[in-house]
């Protein structure tokens, strides 16, 4: 049977597929980062099924139960706590097992952060550059940064509230004043949108504390080189 990859919503609920309800309605086994938030999100649905975690630091362990149960003949879908699996989320492992081992892979495409914010970002949108989460360490995060320098594609950033602050400041030392989007929640009740300079976004972050998840949108390398 297939692993699916299924995706949902990043925020707003009723951004789901037709089609994820229905597989999520139709696989014996779903493998999900917090069985929590997903169990609360089947039962808005009026979906009961059996769940498995799987998250980053059980991910390994989780691929052989999983694996079994496929070559048993159950079909099984994976998801995230937002979004498509895989994308700066559990999965790729997975996939790269199932592989190996001549399983069926089916993605079930739909949210995903970073499109919605690059899209609204008013940055080009030709060609783009998604670098996921910033590491965390001042030195290795600009060195991060510095390999991207003379991109022209618009590049993509995820951060959370309590370092957001941190890598605006980091890409402004780094890239220089470039045009830059924040977007804090998207899809979300308190969804919003910051567009300027990362000098400007930055005094804006001052004036308000960063709350909820960060993209952050920032053009890309201008200068011929």
């Amino acid at each position: 049977m297939p692993l699916y990859l299924v995706s949902t919503p990043v925020g707003n609920l009723e951004d789901i597929t037709h089609r994820a309800l229905n597989v999520l309605r139709e696989v014996a086994l779903i493998a999900a980062e917090d069985t929590r938030l997903t169990g609360r999100m089947l039962k808005h649905f009026g979906i009961s099924k059996p769940l498995m975690s799987f998250y980053e630091h059980n991910e390994k362990g989780r691929i052989a139960q999983i694996i079994e149960r496929l070559h048993s003949g159950d079909s099984v879908a994976v998801v995230s706590n937002a979004g498509t699996p895989g994308i700066s989320d559990p999965g790729y492992p997975l996939v790269r097992a199932c592989i190996d081992e001549e399983i069926e892979i089916v993605p079930v495409p739909g949210a995903t952060a970073f499109v919605p914010a690059v899209v609204a970002s008013g940055l080009p949108v030709n060609e783009f550059w998604y670098r996921g989460f910033p590491p965390r360490r001042p030195g290795r995060r600009d060195r991060f940064l510095e390999e991207s320098m003379g991109a022209k594609a618009t590049l993509i950033f995820y951060e959370s509230p309590y370092r957001i602050k941190k890598l605006v400041e980091a890409c402004l030392k780094v890239y220089g004043d470039r045009q830059c989007a924040l977007c804090r929640e998207l899809t979300k009740k308190f969804e919003e949108i910051v567009r300027g300079s990362l000098s400007k976004v930055l005094e804006r972050m001052n004036e308000n504390e960063p709350r909820g998840e960060y993209v952050l949108v920032v053009a890309g390398n201008e200068e011929e080189t």
